[in-house]
């Protein structure tokens, strides 16, 4: 039997990211384990997994540490994408191998190699930070990558995405539609094309209109930068409406301007994001947002990786699929709430 994936991940720093990889192991035949895993690998101080397996095909899957894991939701969230994607791909009869990557070069560079020993038959990313570098060391190797739920400007690279453009600009076209005057932005990490996209959407939309961005703060696709976002934006001039880069930040955001500014939702503030996670239905935050089309999204990915597997001169494709705008009730009609 081949050992088909091993990580090991030290607790003292990582602790709040372990449920993610247990929840990624489950998806590969671990989950009725998952709480008995967590106890015992806590108490070791340490998490190691591996995985055996008598199939030789595998496919890889890179996570990046640009997104902090901060709350058992956006764990949860992460984790079925990571399962949609999974599933999609045993059922084309290969495995998948996820492998974790930080910010810096060196961590880098360790999981490029990591990854071509073992050899795989293509690989999905969604690590920013990586992918360039990751490109050019697999086409030198033969091997096909996909990048999901991210793009670069590198056009030699596959990438399959929502249409953040058009998602961000249907935002805008509903606040304003609503009535909205000082609307503000609270963006995600700068350095994702997602962020880049949903903002240059969301800003030519205002602009058709001829209104200006009342407000603009970053809180880089965590929980706690959206709630010092929040504070910050709302300290100065607070606007009428906010759109949020996506809705785990919203969460946070409608958190605090409820909890600790003594706003009311949508009647003081109207909050909108962007991916209609399960949370965002929740009664407690109703939020409207842009729906992230995920299973499509996963199968273009798969239709493009086993193309350029079996044909290794298949063309890059760039593939950005629309989602729908979800309305609930945190915007309100300028006069009156939404219905």
């Amino acid at each position: 039997i081949k050992v088909f994936g091993k990580l090991t991940l030290p607790l003292k720093d990582n602790v709040e990211k372990l449920p993610l990889i247990i929840g990624v192991a489950g998806s590969l035949g671990w989950r009725e384990h998952h709480y008995d895993y967590l106890k015992m690998f806590q108490n070791e101080g340490y998490a190691t997994f591996e995985l055996n397996s008598f199939k030789s095909r595998n496919i890889t899957s890179t996570v990046g540490s640009q997104v902090e894991v901060t709350a058992s939701a956006m764990i949860l969230d992460a984790y079925r994408a990571l399962e949609k994607l999974s599933n999609a791909l045993q059922e084309k009869g290969y495995h998948v191998l996820i492998f974790m990557a930080g910010k810096d070069n060196a961590s880098i560079e360790h999981v490029i190699e990591e990854i071509l020993d073992y050899q795989v038959d293509g690989i999905v990313t969604a690590s920013v930070a990586m992918s360039s570098t990751l490109a050019n060391r697999c086409r030198a190797a033969g091997v096909p990558m996909v990048l999901f739920n991210r793009s670069q400007d590198d056009t030699g690279m596959s990438a399959v995405t929502s249409d953040n453009h058009a998602g961000g600009q249907k935002i805008a076209q509903h606040l304003l539609a609503t009535g909205h005057q000082r609307i503000g932005y609270i963006a995600g990490w700068e350095g994702a094309s997602t962020q880049r996209d949903r903002e240059a959407g969301f800003r030519a939309g205002l602009n058709a209109a001829g209104v200006a961005l009342h407000a603009r703060e970053v809180g880089n696709f965590t929980m706690n930068g959206a709630t010092e976002a929040a504070r910050r934006m709302f300290a100065r001039s607070p606007p009428d409406a906010v759109f949020v880069a996506n809705d785990h930040m919203a969460l946070a955001v409608m958190d605090t301007l409820r909890f600790e500014l003594g706003l009311t939702i949508p009647d003081d503030v109207s909050v909108i994001a962007y991916d209609d996670v399960p949370a965002a239905a929740w009664p407690a935050y109703n939020l409207s947002t842009v729906r992230q089309p995920a299973n499509r999204m996963v199968a273009e990915t798969v239709a493009i990786l086993m193309a350029q597997i079996e044909n290794k001169t298949e063309a890059p494709r760039r593939v950005e699929i629309d989602g729908p705008l979800v309305l609930r009730r945190s915007v309100r009609r300028v006069g009156r709430s939404e219905t």
